[in-house]
């Protein structure tokens, strides 16, 4: 997938937190992007159980224990890879999209 760039700044991220954001030119795709220090993680913004978005609020995510819970099932979710560790959909993946962090910002990666 294609999103222009940049996504946001690292400093828009709370460190152990998460924000949505939503590149613009790209029709109904939100991405989750998570936090850990100077890293940063990036999903598409979908439970793999039934493609509801996974916060429960615009850009409002549960946290529990270090893992990413799904609101609509609770589903748990690594933050490191994206797998479902426990709910409906255990064993399958968030779908993970690449980025780097350039000048403090948070981008696509390029290929």
């Amino acid at each position: 997938m294609k999103y222009p760039e940049p996504l946001c700044r690292l400093e828009d991220i709370l460190d152990g937190g998460a924000i949505a954001v939503e590149p613009l030119g790209v029709a109904a795709i939100s991405l989750l992007l998570l936090r850990q220090g100077e890293q940063v993680f990036a999903y598409e913004n979908a439970c793999p159980h039934a493609g509801q978005r996974l916060d429960w609020s615009p850009g409002k995510f549960l946290f529990d224990n270090g893992l990413l819970v799904c609101t609509a099932h609770g589903a748990c979710f690594k933050i490191a890879d994206g797998i479902c560790v426990s709910g409906p959909c255990r064993g399958e993946s968030l779908q993970a999209v690449a980025v780097e962090i350039r000048s403090g910002e948070v981008t696509l990666a390029r290929d």
